[in-house]
Formats: structure tokens, C-alpha cells, sequence
């Protein structure tokens, strides 16, 4: 039996919930990485709150942009977990996992922002 992918709405709060653990973690006395924590906090949190106002969009413009928006996040979120690793601060292998999810969520969410611009809507967008 076929396993059914799993929501995408789902998966960005688990993803946003993992960050937060992540950053949970960061050492409290380093300024660079509280610095560099609160913003990954932000952009990964943000991935699925554009997600979800992207669901709800009223019109095919107001989902591409909405959708547009939870690509630039998780675009950003990539940019600060990759500084925390090169900075030292965070080892790359505790760091893997969460860059590995923010490649495959780049790929969804270029997909759905593709097939949204080519016509296709938001038929099965994430699932």
C-alpha cells in the first residue's frame, strides 16, 4: 500500500518546530549565534504561515504570491542554518537533517510555484 504524502501544512509546522528546538539549543552567552538563531527563528516560522495564507488565497495571483513568499522564506531560512554551520557555532552534521528539509521544501514550493504560473492552480498544491 502507497504511503500518502504528508501535508504540507503539516510538515511546515514540524519543520518551524524544529528550528525553534534548534535554536532553543544555541548557546545563550554567544552573541553571534543568538543573532544568527533569532533569524533563522523567523524566517523558518514564516515558511508555513505563507503556506497557510497561501491556502486560503482568494484569487490565483494571491496564492503565487503568497507562495512566492514561503520560497523566499525558506530561501532565507537555507542562508542562516548554512552561516551557523560555517561560523563554527553549529557542527554541519547536527545541522544536516535540518538543511536536507529546507532543500526538499525549495523544490516543493518551486513545483507548486511553477505549476500555479503554468495554469495549474492550486489542484493537490503540497499534498
Amino acid at each position: 500500500m502507497e504511503q500518502k504524502p504528508e501535508d504540507l501544512k503539516t510538515r511546515t509546522k514540524r519543520f518551524a518546530l524544529r528550528v525553534i528546538r534548534m535554536y532553543a539549543a544555541l548557546p545563550k552567552s554567544d552573541t553571534v549565534a543568538q543573532v544568527l538563531g533569532r533569524q533563522v527563528l523567523r524566517s523558518a516560522t514564516s515558511v508555513g504561515a505563507n503556506y497557510r495564507e497561501a491556502s486560503r488565497g482568494r484569487s490565483k495571483a494571491e496564492f503565487i504570491s503568497k507562495i512566492g513568499d514561503s520560497l523566499k522564506e525558506i530561501e532565507e531560512t537555507t542562508y542562516w542554518l548554512e552561516l551557523l554551520v560555517e561560523s563554527g557555532i553549529v557542527p554541519a552534521a547536527k545541522m544536516a537533517d535540518l538543511l536536507d528539509e529546507t532543500d526538499q521544501l525549495t523544490a516543493i514550493f518551486t513545483t507548486i510555484e511553477k505549476n500555479a504560473k503554468a495554469g495549474g492552480g492550486m489542484l493537490n498544491a503540497g499534498r
